[in-house]
């Protein structure tokens, strides 16, 4: 499988975002979906060949993890050459690294496969895209599908149903504030802040939050907004 950091994964060329869906065939799969997106030349790959590597990549990192940090955490799961530059497999990173740092603060490490595993699941459900298409950014779910599962909620639930939305309308209001074009690195680091937040004054928890956190991805963004992105 060829590794494009930005734009299509097959060919690098820019992708294309259309206002109506198309029929595309996966690259690699070769099933059909109906998308919005396809690379200048006409290639598509879906959401699940295009994080395949990188999730499997984020739970073994997790696991192995000790750090209290998840902004630091997702820098380092963004190096490896598995994570692209935009993608669904960001949707995951951001309940990842909070399920994983939480866990290791308050010593329920034993509860993180499993977590990692319902929170692969349910961040599968953010189809790439999310953000500009159906109007909330798959970071701000990701840090909402974290909230459900350390409160166990449901959709019955009164407490665990409340701090789930309301860590989700959190971040989606950070991001939102932000402005466009999408960026998924800047995007996650909002989101991951805003958990960090909501930690310390709905858990007690005692994260430092890095006022000077940076970005070294902006060479892989076609879209930086550089001096203009908070984390330039």
């Amino acid at each position: 499988m060829t590794n494009h950091k930005n734009g299509c994964m097959i060919c690098g060329e820019d992708l294309v975002y259309h206002t109506d869906n198309k029929d595309y065939k996966c690259h690699y799969c070769g099933e059909t979906f109906s998308a919005r997106e396809s690379c200048e030349a006409g290639h598509y790959v879906c959401d699940t060949c295009h994080s395949k590597d990188a999730k499997s990549f984020i739970i073994d990192f997790c696991l192995g993890s000790q750090s209290e940090d998840p902004l630091e955490l997702s820098r380092d799961i963004m190096k490896h050459p598995s994570i692209k530059m935009h993608g669904p497999e960001h949707h995951f990173i951001v309940p990842a690294v909070l399920l994983t740092t939480y866990y290791n603060k308050t010593g329920e490490t034993k509860k993180l496969d499993s977590s990692l595993k319902t929170a692969l699941k349910r961040s599968g459900d953010v189809k790439g895209g999310f953000c500009g298409f159906h109007g909330a950014c798959g970071a701000a779910i990701g840090a909402g599908i974290f909230a459900s599962i350390i409160t166990n909620a449901t959709p019955v639930s009164e407490r665990g149903f409340k701090l789930s939305n309301e860590l989700t309308a959190g971040a989606l209001t950070k991001i939102a504030a932000h402005g466009g074009p999408r960026c998924c690195k800047r995007d996650t680091f909002l989101a991951i802040k805003d958990g960090m937040k909501f930690l310390n004054e709905k858990f007690g928890l005692d994260y430092e939050i890095d006022t000077e956190t940076t970005c070294e991805f902006y060479r892989f963004n076609n879209e930086c907004k550089t001096v203009d992105c908070v984390f330039y």
